[in-house]
C-alpha cells in the first residue's frame, strides 16, 4: 500500500484575488531551490488516523498555528514517487515570520558521520494563483484548481 499523507491549502481572500500559504522543504537539499518546491503543509498518517485529523495536526507541526473551520475537501493526487496526497483548504491569517516548524536529523556533511539537525519547513509566505503556479510542486497544482473551482476566486 502506498504511503499516505494529508495536508491543508490555506487561503485568503486580498481584495478580488485570493492567496494561498505555502511552505519551503528544509534541510540542505531544497536550500537553494525555489520553482517547483514549495508545497502545502502535509505530512504522512497511519491508517488508525483521520487523513483530516492528521492534515490539521500536521499544519501545526510545520508551522506552529492552528487551522480553523470549515476544512473543504480538495481531493487527493498521487505524487511522482507514489505517495497518496489527501487535502482540504481553510481559510486563515497568518504571519510566515513566525512558523515555528518541527525538526528532523540526518547526516550532514554526506559520509562524515555528524548528525544535524534541520527544520522540516524553513520559510513559509502568501502567494497569488499566478506565483503560487510557479512555487508549488507541480502535481499539487491540482490542489490550487480544486481551491478556485471550491471558491469561485482566482
Amino acid at each position: 500500500m502506498p504511503k499516505q499523507s494529508a495536508g491543508l491549502l490555506i487561503y485568503r481572500r486580498h481584495g478580488a484575488t485570493i492567496e494561498v500559504f505555502l511552505v519551503h522543504p528544509g534541510g540542505p537539499f531544497w536550500a537553494k531551490k525555489d520553482l517547483g518546491v514549495w508545497s502545502i503543509p502535509k505530512g504522512e498518517y497511519e491508517a488508525s488516523e483521520e487523513p483530516l485529523d492528521a492534515a490539521i495536526r500536521e499544519f501545526h507541526e510545520e508551522t506552529g498555528f492552528t487551522a480553523s473551520p470549515p476544512f473543504v475537501a480538495l481531493g487527493t493526487i498521487k505524487q511522482s514517487g507514489g505517495k497518496v496526497v489527501s487535502a482540504w483548504a481553510c481559510a486563515g491569517e497568518y504571519v510566515p515570520s513566525r512558523i515555528r516548524s518541527n525538526t528532523f536529523t540526518m547526516e550532514w556533511p554526506p559520509r562524515s558521520g555528524q548528525q544535524r539537525e534541520f527544520p522540516e519547513v524553513d520559510r513559509a509566505a502568501w502567494f497569488d494563483m499566478d506565483q503560487a503556479r510557479e512555487k508549488i510542486l507541480p502535481v499539487q497544482r491540482q490542489f490550487l484548481d480544486a481551491l478556485v473551482n471550491a471558491t469561485g476566486d482566482y
